[in-house]
């Protein structure tokens, strides 16, 4: 299960991530419940995701187009220091008590630009930090693990400190991890990547990269499947604490339980894709933990009892990092070494740059017919979408380049 940490430079990075992302989650939680404090208004906890979120639907495409030419390292390196930045800021206005629903909104912007191009540099410097192709599909499903095992620490931490000093100490703390990625970061020793011997314009490359993934049968397949359960599934963390207050009438300290019981499910998920020693199958999961995404949606929707509700947020954590990690997995398996950083760019855009309308519509449905009607509504869209999904897959195997790439 731990294979791809014979790798130093991957050994440094988990070790820093694990702990950044639990800084990262802390300052997710704490967002989310201070605009909902502040506001009361589930449309405008959608308008806040959504404004963290578009930047990366926008500039993920021609980020993917820069990171193939870049140096991924550096271009990490400088990303954490303007996420160390922003977080730092949201302290600064919360610990002096003048923070604001527009202060969210104009910080969380200024992250969604940041994720743009730190989420696919992220994604594809994972292939240059394992030396062996063979254990990249278990450093993928680590990685996904280590952000699960922090979504299962920072939202219980998030729910106590916020209930003990407020929102502004998730900040502090959250900027305050950054430090450890930016440490771990600086020890690598990276040999430099060879640079396209011939550049083009931006706009050609990037129309490259569009045909590409449109005439790829499976890696257009995944991230339709993908780009869906997104926009009409994952909304369920916005509104967590809509949730937790109007259906089961508890504060921050339940929003932090329903938050973990779903990243316990998503830590198992990981290690579940983690223990896999070959990607041979991973479309079945795929089309399988995106249907018991869905179901999991239908189910916890219809929950009255949050002892009831935890159990259910467990397997659904579980079946959406299982869809997700296993959709990473085959697509970084399938593409072109000369594409990688566009093609997870648009893998950027179908799982981070559609939640900025699903937060909206999410939002927008919640004011009018309540959060459980609007979970409802996502949990069967991802059902129907994987079954669609499910009969495409008989024809996406026999597609010679998917066979070559699965054949081990």
């Amino acid at each position: 299960m731990w294979r791809a940490l014979r790798h130093r430079n991957y050994r440094l990075f988990y070790g820093g991530q694990s702990i950044s992302l639990i800084g990262t989650w802390l300052t997710r939680v704490a967002t989310g419940w201070l605009v909902y404090r502040l506001t009361d208004d589930a449309l405008v906890l959608g308008l806040a995701a959504f404004a963290g979120q578009i930047p990366t639907f926008v500039l993920a495409p021609f980020a993917g187009v820069l990171i193939d030419r870049w140096n991924r390292h550096r271009v990490l390196v400088v990303t954490q220091v303007c996420s160390l930045v922003q977080s730092a800021l949201l302290a600064w206005f919360a610990l002096r008590g003048t923070i604001d629903v527009p202060h969210v909104i104009v910080l969380n912007v200024m992250q969604g630009l940041i994720n743009a191009f730190d989420t696919p540099a992220r994604q594809v410097f994972v292939v240059e930090m394992i030396e062996d192709r063979a254990d990249l599909a278990n450093a993928i499903a680590l990685n996904s693990s280590m952000v699960n095992a922090a979504g299962l620490i920072g939202p219980s931490v998030a729910g106590v400190l916020i209930a003990a000093v407020g929102e502004g100490w998730c900040f502090a703390i959250d900027a305050a991890s950054y430090l450890a990625v930016l440490a771990s970061l600086l020890a690598m020793r990276v040999t430099p990547r060879p640079r396209p011997a011939v550049q083009r314009e931006l706009l050609d490359d990037l129309n490259e990269g569009a045909r590409y993934v449109a005439g790829h049968a499976a890696i257009r397949s995944l991230l339709l499947l993908l780009a869906i359960v997104s926009l009409m599934g994952m909304p369920y963390l916005v509104l967590m604490p809509m949730i937790a207050t109007d259906v089961f009438g508890g504060g921050a300290d339940t929003n932090g339980f329903l938050m973990s019981a779903s990243g316990v499910g998503a830590l198992a998920g990981a290690v579940y894709l983690a223990r896999r020693g070959t990607v041979r199958g991973l479309g079945t999961v795929i089309a399988l933990a995106a249907a018991g995404f869905g179901a999991g949606l239908i189910v916890f929707s219809r929950s009255t009892s949050l002892w009831l509700a935890l159990p259910v947020l467990v397997v659904t954590g579980f079946a959406m990092i299982a869809h997700m990690a296993a959709t990473n997995t085959v697509i970084q398996t399938l593409v072109d070494e000369d594409k990688r950083g566009r093609v997870m760019s648009f893998y950027t855009m179908a799982f981070f740059g559609t939640r900025p309308f699903g937060s909206l519509i999410a939002g927008g449905l919640a004011a009018s017919m309540g959060a459980p009607a609007t979970l409802l509504i996502g949990g069967a869209t991802c059902v129907l979408a994987a079954i669609g999904f499910a009969r495409a897959l008989p024809a996406i195997r026999r597609d010679p380049r998917v066979a070559a790439a699965t054949a081990t």
